[in-house]
């Protein structure tokens, strides 16, 4: 009989990332990609298409927004806790166009409690700073791995 040992926080959020983009409709459809995911952490990608620009012919920013976002709900459901969005801001700094691939790098700044404050800095395929977002989460009931909310 062979003993299960327990995961590593590593192994649990790649497995809490799993479950959760199986369920993320919106990431999926907007072509978004999990480059990496480490507990407090994670690196999405997105191609922006000539259907994501607006009447100034730059990247809405709606789909920055929703990259941030998205960066951050992986980062911040990582412990298999689930956790939503209590408030969110964010700051466009230069544009993106259609062409350009964004990276959306989320960090953990604090976690305490039920909630947590994680930035995320969204940079193009030249490594041009693009934006910063701040997401504060807050932990429902539930987990990803084992119970539905």
């Amino acid at each position: 009989m062979t003993e299960m040992r327990p995961m590593t926080a590593q192994e649990l959020a790649e497995a809490a990332a799993d479950a959760m983009w199986r369920e993320d409709n919106a990431s999926r459809r907007l072509g978004m990609v999990i480059e990496q995911v480490a507990p407090g952490a994670a690196v999405l990608s997105m191609a922006v298409q000539g259907e994501m620009t607006n009447g100034h012919g730059i990247c809405h920013g709606g789909y920055v927004f929703a990259l941030a976002d998205s960066a951050f709900a992986f980062a911040c459901n990582s412990y298999d806790q689930r956790a939503v969005a209590q408030h969110c801001s964010i700051t466009y700094i230069a544009p993106a166009f259609a062409g350009d691939r964004l990276t959306a790098t989320a960090r953990e700044v604090s976690r305490r409690g039920r909630g947590g404050i994680y930035d995320v800095s969204i940079s193009n395929q030249k490594g041009e700073h693009l934006a910063e977002f701040r997401g504060h989460s807050r932990t429902v009931k539930g987990t990803h791995l084992t119970e539905k909310p």
